[in-house]
């Protein structure tokens, strides 16, 4: 039904932008607010035709065919190889999984299932169990949990691991294993949901839906979910290291010569707080859109080098049990990467918005 009709004057917004402001009662009717995104269609007849995103995700949604697939599970098959095709799966936007067994499904594979669903794949639920069929459906999709907002989740998590790995040198038990191994986990866990968003969106060449302008993000961001994850998996790694220097100590293997040095220590402890304020600012940058911002994040790399380079000579000069010796160098090693990881991300952000802040033309 037609409503009145109005009259608004196009604006002029810097060099060559043009914009238009909205009814403030359609606004309010559609129920959307500041940074919500509108689909503009042009028409046949040169009009436009306004949907606010959310009501065309419902429709995409309420229309899409549901992609649908069967894994054929035989006597000779492996559990960890049928784990591994079920991940894909979930990778490439499947949204019913059937797993079918010839004769009754084995108690393992009903517990490496329920895991895998439970822990790794974000959204996903056993919606039907027969003596010889487990299916899967993922019920979670873009709108419910943006990209953004995984990844920054994914950040905190990892992080987060980290900073529980070093504090392990000065205690650790199986517990703090378990904790840092369950946040690796969930790390996991995002890592395929944002993989499994960003294919079904490059799919459907769709980068305005992740609030992407070109199709060129969704490779920095798939870069940055693997940064992230590595953090993660280096955390547990350190935290292994310790925990099996902390056997071999408890098991009278191995007699520490000299403890840890608390002078060094808190020198790690301060590299690696700087590590973790250089990623989370180039995290922010990017999120931001920040060409100056991600700039100066890179200006800033050299003058990390040179305060790791400081505490590997400290760490040299202390006579240090070799097997803590170790264990410290890896940490170091990984306080690097972290700030590597920032950088790169700020180099993510340089590529995807230097052509906003240049004057450019395509040659013929």
């Amino acid at each position: 039904m037609m409503k009145k009709l109005e009259y608004r004057k196009i604006q002029r917004v810097g060099k060559g932008s043009f914009i238009l402001t909205l009814p403030r009662e359609w606004v309010k009717e559609a129920g959307l607010d500041k940074g919500d995104h509108i689909a503009v269609i042009v028409q046949d007849d040169q009009s436009l035709l306004l949907i606010p995103r959310k009501i065309l995700d419902k429709k995409e949604r309420e229309e899409r065919t549901q992609r649908e697939f069967r894994i054929h599970v035989g006597a000779e098959s492996d559990i960890e190889s049928v784990c591994r095709m079920i991940r894909s799966l979930y990778v490439v936007s499947a949204d019913i999984i059937h797993i079918c067994f010839k004769s009754k499904v084995p108690p393992e594979y009903k517990t490496a299932i329920r895991h895998l669903s439970k822990n790794l794949l974000l959204g996903s639920e056993i919606i039907r169990e027969t003596d010889n069929e487990i299916t899967l459906q993922i019920l979670i999709d873009h709108p419910d949990f943006p990209v953004d907002q995984a990844i920054r989740r994914m950040a905190i998590l990892a992080l987060s691991a980290n900073k529980e790995a070093i504090s392990a040198l000065r205690k650790c038990d199986r517990h703090t294993i378990e904790i840092i191994s369950e946040t690796c986990n969930d790390v996991e866990r995002l890592n395929l949901y944002v993989i499994r968003q960003l294919k079904y969106y490059l799919e459907r060449k769709d980068p305005e839906a992740l609030g992407f302008k070109s199709p060129k993000e969704f490779l920095g961001y798939r870069i940055i979910a693997n940064v992230i994850k590595e953090i993660a998996d280096n955390a547990l790694n350190i935290a292994n290291n310790i925990q099996t220097v902390q056997n071999m100590i408890e098991d009278q293997m191995l007699l520490l010569n000299r403890s840890l040095d608390e002078e060094l220590y808190m020198q790690i402890l301060e590299f690696n707080s700087k590590a973790h304020r250089f990623f989370e600012e180039a995290l922010n940058v990017l999120f931001r859109r920040d060409y100056e911002g991600a700039d100066r994040l890179i200006s800033q790399y050299q003058a990390t080098t040179r305060l790791e380079n400081d505490i590997v000579i400290m760490l040299s000069s202390k006579k240090l049990d070799p097997n803590i010796s170790a264990i410290l160098r890896l940490i170091i090693n990984n306080s690097r990467k972290i700030i590597e990881g920032g950088r790169n991300i700020a180099e993510i952000t340089l590529n995807r918005t230097v052509e906003e802040k240049v004057d450019w033309t395509i040659l013929s």
